[in-house]
C-alpha cells in the first residue's frame, strides 16, 4: 500500500478555507476511475489527478513522489477544463 503525506499546516488552512481535508484526497487513489497528467510545475515532477468522488463532484489532487510516499500538494474542486477532460475520456 502506498504511503501518503502532506503539510499539516497547509491541510488545516485548506480545511478552513475550502472545507476540504487532505486526508480525503487519498480517496482519489483508491482504484476509482481517474485521469492523471503531468503538472507544468518546473521545479519537480508533479502530477494532476482528477476523479469523481462519492458526492458526485469532480476533485483534483496535485501530488508528487517523495521518498516513496505520495505527497499531496493540493486538493481542490476540479477546474472546468479538468472536468471536461475527464468527461471527454470517460463519458
Amino acid at each position: 500500500m502506498t504511503a501518503f503525506e502532506w503539510d499539516e499546516n497547509k491541510r488545516h488552512k485548506n480545511i478552513e478555507s475550502k472545507n476540504l481535508d487532505s486526508v480525503d484526497a487519498v480517496i482519489v487513489f483508491d482504484g476509482r476511475v481517474v485521469i492523471t497528467a503531468p503538472s507544468r510545475y518546473p521545479f519537480e515532477d508533479r502530477f494532476v489527478s482528477t476523479a469523481i468522488l462519492d458526492d458526485g463532484k469532480f476533485y483534483t489532487v496535485v501530488w508528487t513522489w517523495r521518498g516513496g510516499a505520495r505527497r499531496i500538494i493540493s486538493f481542490r474542486r476540479a477546474r472546468d477544463g479538468e472536468e471536461r477532460a475527464y468527461r471527454q475520456i470517460f463519458r
